[in-house]
């Protein structure tokens, strides 16, 4: 009698954040590269992102936009993860019309390190975090063989000019802005590990020359939810995704599709 198929993990909701900026040579994203101890993506160079807190629902009313709670929940989310992760925060003072500047940030960093919660430091330092500010770029399911599995929506955000990303020393062991095509290259000589929709999104913005034209065109994007199905074929390993996604996946390298 062959072993019963295991019922496949629920994915956990998360967000991950694609920060923007406008370099010498054009636009540049923001890459972590994770610790090599980190229960998910071990060393693998990836976008600031995490796993939904319930923290994160506390702070909806503290936010702009008219996005339902869950996904003002999302966007929180990513945006708490890209500060813990990389320093960067999307917020504004109460009232204000600006994102946080770094003298501003500083005054935060100080009361969060004091504090210890990042829902309790937004709180009581009177923060908006700038959920308006982000742009859905796309969602994605862990394959159902994986025994972690994240229910993954990504969102791009131009960073604050005057903020300086570093890592955490923890879960990141790197911060670093590169264009999108540079990191692709990286991946190619394999200086870099990517995972699957890390390749994809990092293809999809290597088409974009600064962060203006890569937003507005995200923002009339049709978002697809992509479940990807990695199959075992004659000629190898074939992924199966939504044909909205409008990308061959004949395109992807076969070193994307297999697990860690």
């Amino acid at each position: 009698m062959s072993d019963p198929v295991p019922t496949p993990a629920i994915p956990r909701p998360a967000a991950t954040l694609l920060l923007l900026r406008d370099g010498e040579t054009g636009l540049e994203i923001l890459m972590i590269e994770r610790h090599g101890k980190s229960g998910f993506a071990s060393g693998a160079t990836v976008f600031p992102g995490g796993r939904v807190d319930a923290g994160d629902h506390v702070l909806v009313p503290l936010c702009r936009g008219d996005a339902g709670p869950e996904e003002q929940a999302l966007r929180i989310a990513a945006i708490r993860e890209s500060y813990e992760e990389s320093g960067v925060l999307l917020g504004r003072l109460a009232g204000a019309a600006a994102l946080l500047s770094a003298e501003e940030l500083a005054q935060f960093r100080t009361r969060h390190d004091a504090i210890g919660n990042f829902t309790e430091a937004v709180t009581t330092a009177e923060l908006e975090l700038a959920t308006d500010e982000l742009v859905r770029v796309a969602h994605w399911i862990t394959p159902e063989f994986e025994p972690k599995r994240f229910d993954t929506h990504f969102f791009a955000a131009v960073t604050p000019p005057e903020q300086i990303a570093q890592e955490d020393g923890h879960e990141a062991v790197e911060a670093v802005w590169l264009s999108p095509q540079a990191v692709l290259d990286a991946a190619e000589r394999g200086e870099r590990y990517l995972m699957l929709p890390t390749f994809v999104l990092l293809s999809q913005f290597a088409k974009y020359d600064n962060a203006a034209t890569a937003l507005a065109a995200e923002s009339k994007r049709t978002i697809s939810t992509v479940m990807p199905k990695i199959i075992q074929t004659d000629e190898g390993l074939y992924i199966r995704v939504p044909e909205t996604l409008g990308w061959d996946p004949s395109t992807i390298p076969e070193r994307y599709l297999r697990p860690r």
